[in-house]
């Protein structure tokens, strides 16, 4: 009984110093992960606490249970939108990608580690896959907003490239177990059930469990607790059937976010603590497993492979894998330093040690030193990759809102609440004037603890609350009404001196700023003209230049443009990255000319 109190109360004062720490490395701007797996290491064996915990075990059923909770949150958050928009670019780096990333890096290993070809594919199958969690929380933890095309490719990917790497790992390690006597057809077929397996099992395992949301009365307490058990049941009878679990999970979290569920907002609460609580635990456990002075006999060639991975390996495979899709250069620069590695590279590494492998120990010292590499080098400078290839967008206001109330089975809209704030758009209309999304109504309107009875034809004031009526997915964009200005606009440069609605009629703008938009943008929108230029699907930070001035997408929902800005001039030559290439590319003329000299 008092191990048992002991083991709770070691683990709940961790959690607490990870939080508050939490609120330290914000301010420094370090990786909360980071945070969580050095507290775990200064607890763990050569620690302060010096505790020994080395089952690995434990570390693979815990880690597995945490990062299926991760990834069905993950999946939740993910708007159907950027799934239609990003699909086929993500499935691409999710599949392919870490195929050429596993490749490149066990060559790597090889000439390193002196490793036979089959334990290298191992090693790079280990390292090969971004980390769901360490990608969701640093993108939406960093205080930089990019566009949707970068940022829903790389949650996207992140949340579909584990079942390749688990793939490639069991694979890899039954070869050696088998001495690589395995069949290529049966390695083809197991691929196969794996990932259109954990496909299909997870998209109606999604359906399923929103039809027993949608029919179940129950506590609204228990909703969030049925969708947490659905998930986990869904992973774990995936995994059951050989197929993906992990994909399953993550795919099941999308389809039930593809359209309002029952009691949502309650259950993305609930899942949103209980993903933090999930990462807490897992990284803490992760730090306690390793001992750093094993670390020291693997530590140069595992910052050797660590640089080839960031450097060359991930790279080289976002650059293939995107070529076929409309990503310009600096987006998929972005892409290919965002390769965060977290707790799957760790945790796919403790499957050889469970395997019984020979020197199975280095693949987890290796893998654990290149995600520490990771979390210091690409997780420490997202914010200042995103600013110094200029794509940084607007941040959208935070979809916080105070209250939420189901209104019943079949309902297909919710109560929420909203608070004015300073500068909010609202405050230039009537209540009564503004333009609302289908399907939302203004109930009623409370200031200074009244509510207004007339409140349609009264102006909005700050700190007034709305209570609306609204489908769930109207939500988001709805506190876009209400919110404080700044927050929306964020004071970014490059994203329009000038700022209009997309419903412009498209004369006015040309007769106004002497445009020529050509003959077919005569009577026609403004926002209409510019998809014909930049396509069907849009996000925030697309731009396009007609003569001197250029016209860029400052807001943008459903893939249809709703704001846009524009620039006197193309604002992308004053881009950090452009003046970096500026100066490098002085001294090479300056070298080309001197060897000219030298000739003569």
């Amino acid at each position: 009984m008092a191990l048992i109190n002991h083991i709770i109360l070691i683990g709940a004062v961790l959690a607490v110093i990870s939080i508050l720490l939490g609120q330290l490395s914000s301010r420094l701007g370090a990786p909360l992960l980071l945070v969580f797996l050095l507290l775990g290491m200064l607890a763990g064996e050569d620690g302060l606490l010096g505790l020994s915990f080395d089952s690995y075990g434990a570390t693979y059923a815990v880690g597995s249970i945490a990062l299926a909770i991760i990834l069905f949150e993950g999946g939740l958050r993910t708007p159907r939108e950027v799934v239609r928009l990003v699909f086929w670019p993500s499935l691409t780096l999710a599949t392919i990608g870490v195929v050429l990333t596993a490749l490149c890096t066990a060559g790597i290993a090889v000439l390193v580690f002196g490793m036979t070809p089959l334990e290298g594919v191992l090693m790079g199958a280990i390292l090969a896959s971004t980390d769901a969690a360490a990608v969701f929380m640093l993108l939406h933890g960093q205080g930089v907003a990019v566009n949707a095309r970068v940022g829903g490719t790389l949650e996207l990917e992140s949340g579909m490239n584990d079942p390749m790497a688990v793939f490639l790992t069991l694979m890899a390690v039954a070869l050696i177990q088998a001495g690589a006597s395995m069949n290529g057809w049966d390695v083809a077929w197991i691929f196969l059930i794996q990932l259109l397996g954990g496909g299909a099992l997870g998209a109606g395992g999604g359906y399923a469990l929103r039809w027993l949301l949608e029919r179940l009365n129950l506590s609204a307490g228990l909703y969030p607790v049925l969708a947490t058990a659905g998930a986990l049941l869904i992973f774990a009878g995936t995994n059951a059937l050989n197929a993906s679990g992990f994909l399953a999970v993550y795919v099941a979290g999308v389809m039930l976010a593809r359209a309002p569920y029952r009691a949502q907002q309650v259950i993305t609460r609930f899942l949103d603590g209980l993903a933090w609580l999930a990462q807490i635990a897992m990284f803490l456990m992760l730090g306690l497993l390793v001992t750093p002075s094993d670390l020291v006999s693997n530590l140069l060639g595992a910052l050797i492979l660590s640089a080839g991975l960031i450097l060359v390996a991930r790279p080289g495979a976002v650059l293939l894998c995107l070529l076929p899709f409309r990503f310009n250069w600096r987006e998929r620069g972005f892409v290919a330093w965002v390769g965060l590695r977290g707790a799957v590279p760790i945790f796919l590494a403790s499957i050889p040690i469970l395997a019984g492998l020979e020197n199975a120990q280095v693949y987890f010292n290796v893998a654990f030193v290149a995600v520490l590499t990771s979390l210091l080098v690409q997780g420490w400078t997202i914010s200042r990759a995103a600013r110094f290839l200029g794509l940084e967008v607007p941040a959208s206001a935070p979809h916080g809102h105070e209250l939420d109330i189901s209104l019943g089975h079949g309902a297909t809209r919710e109560l929420a609440g909203f608070r004015v704030m300073e500068g909010a758009r609202a405050l230039n209309h009537t209540y009564g004037d503004l333009q609302l999304p289908p399907q939302v109504d203004i109930v009623s309107v409370i200031r200074e603890s009244t509510p207004l009875p007339d409140f349609r034809a009264t102006r909005p004031g700050i700190d007034d609350y709305v209570i609306a009526i609204a489908p769930p997915t109207e939500i988001a964009g709805l506190h876009q009404h209400f919110a404080e200005r700044g927050k929306d606009s964020g004071g970014l440069a490059g994203f329009g001196e000038f700022v209009f609605d997309a419903d412009t009629p498209a004369d006015d703008l040309a007769l106004m700023y002497g445009i020529d938009l050509g003959p077919g943008a005569r009577g026609r929108r403004i926002g209409d003209v510019l998809h014909d230029a930049m396509g069907d699907h849009v996000v925030a930070g697309d731009r396009v230049k007609f003569n001197e001035i250029e016209l860029v997408v400052r807001e943008a929902r459903d893939g249809r443009m709703r704001r846009i800005g524009l620039e006197l001039e193309d604002t992308r030559i004053h881009l950090p990255v452009t003046r970096a290439l500026r100066k490098l590319k002085h001294p090479l003329k300056s070298w080309r000319a001197f060897r000219r000299l030298n000739r003569l």
